[in-house]
Formats: C-alpha cells, sequence, structure tokens
C-alpha cells in the first residue's frame, strides 16, 4: 500500500502561528514520524510538504496523483481560538470518510482532545482542495489549535502521540478495507 503524507505549508508560508508554534514546522515533526511508523508496517510512503508559491496545492495533489497513492493524508493545526480535533474528507467519497473517522477516532481516543467531528466543507463553505481534487481516499486532519495554550501544548509536547494515532488511523482503515476470506463450507465431524 502506498500512502502519501503532507504536511501542510512549509516554505515561506508557516501556516498558523501561536503560542511560540509554526504550523509548518509542527506538522512536519508530526509527519516525518508518521512516515517511520507506517514504513515499520510495511507500507510505501512519501511525505511531500510544498509552501510558500502559487500552484501548491495542484502540486500536493498532481505528486500524490501521479505516485498512484492508495491514501491521502494531509496534516494541519488549526487557529482561531477553538480548541479540539476535526477531519476534513470529500463528501462524495465513502472511503475518505471511513478514514477520517478512523484517523479521528484514535486522536480523540489517546490525546482526548475535544472532538469536533467529521467536516466535508471548510467553514462551512468550500472543500479541501487536496480532498476534492486527489484520486484516493483523502483527508485532511486539524490535530488541534495552535492558538489555544492547551492545544499548543499538546501540539508541542506530545508530536508522536499524534503521529502513533494518526498512523494507526491508516493502519486501523486497511483493517477495515480487507475482504474477508472465502468461506469454504466443509463437513463437521461428529
Amino acid at each position: 500500500m502506498k500512502i502519501f503524507i503532507n504536511p501542510g505549508h512549509g516554505g515561506s508560508d508557516p501556516g498558523a502561528c501561536g503560542n511560540g508554534l509554526r504550523e509548518a514546522d509542527v506538522v512536519l515533526k508530526i509527519g516525518r514520524r508518521v512516515e517511520t511508523y507506517l514504513r515499520a508496517v510495511g507500507y510505501e510512503v512519501r511525505l511531500f510538504q510544498y509552501g510558500g508559491v502559487e500552484g501548491d496545492l495542484y502540486t500536493i495533489c498532481d505528486s500524490a496523483n501521479s505516485w498512484q497513492a492508495d491514501l491521502f493524508v494531509s496534516i494541519h493545526c488549526n487557529a482561531s481560538g477553538g480548541t479540539g480535533t476535526e477531519t476534513f474528507y470529500y463528501e462524495y467519497s465513502t472511503a475518505g470518510k471511513k478514514l477520517a473517522n478512523c484517523i479521528q477516532r484514535q486522536i480523540i481516543t489517546s490525546l482526548k482532545t475535544r472532538d469536533r467531528g467529521l467536516k466535508t466543507k471548510i467553514n462551512g463553505g468550500y472543500d479541501s482542495y487536496v480532498t476534492k481534487y486527489t484520486y484516493m481516499p483523502a483527508v485532511l486532519v486539524e490535530c488541534a489549535f495552535i492558538d489555544n495554550p492547551t492545544d499548543a501544548n499538546l501540539l508541542a509536547e506530545r508530536e508522536d502521540d499524534f503521529a502513533r494515532a494518526i498512523a494507526r488511523g491508516v493502519t486501523d482503515y486497511f483493517m477495515l478495507e480487507k475482504p474477508l476470506p472465502d468461506v469454504i463450507d466443509t463437513p463437521t465431524r461428529r
């Protein structure tokens, strides 16, 4: 299985900032750990962070599509004074919703963040570009709020826990998607 990991922002684009943290830095650390965990269980993984110039989102999606990834996971930090975790998927992707649910559940269970739920529209209005324009099941994970002191502390101190939760969510998804073995009807012995 091929997993494309996209830590959001990067380059000249720091993403959201707060409490002495920059989103691009935090999610790159998480993404690298996710990559390590997924490789350890045998998945082929490509990590790609690309930021700061026009066309980044197209380049990211094109890279995942050209590589023919089986799954796409974009990792982010939220901002705006809230708290908790939310995961986005493309509204017409049943598999994307399953993947989002697996990752969301693992983060909420492991880190005890507020469950902001699964969502299809950012700010209630538009689709996430990366979930809409990738050919495989795709999610955008907003791990926690970088501008909330409690959430920021989790982002700074528990990067590994976020990474493990995301990796477990991916493996959970593949367990759900495994076809059931054929059942062979054999006579029972008496």
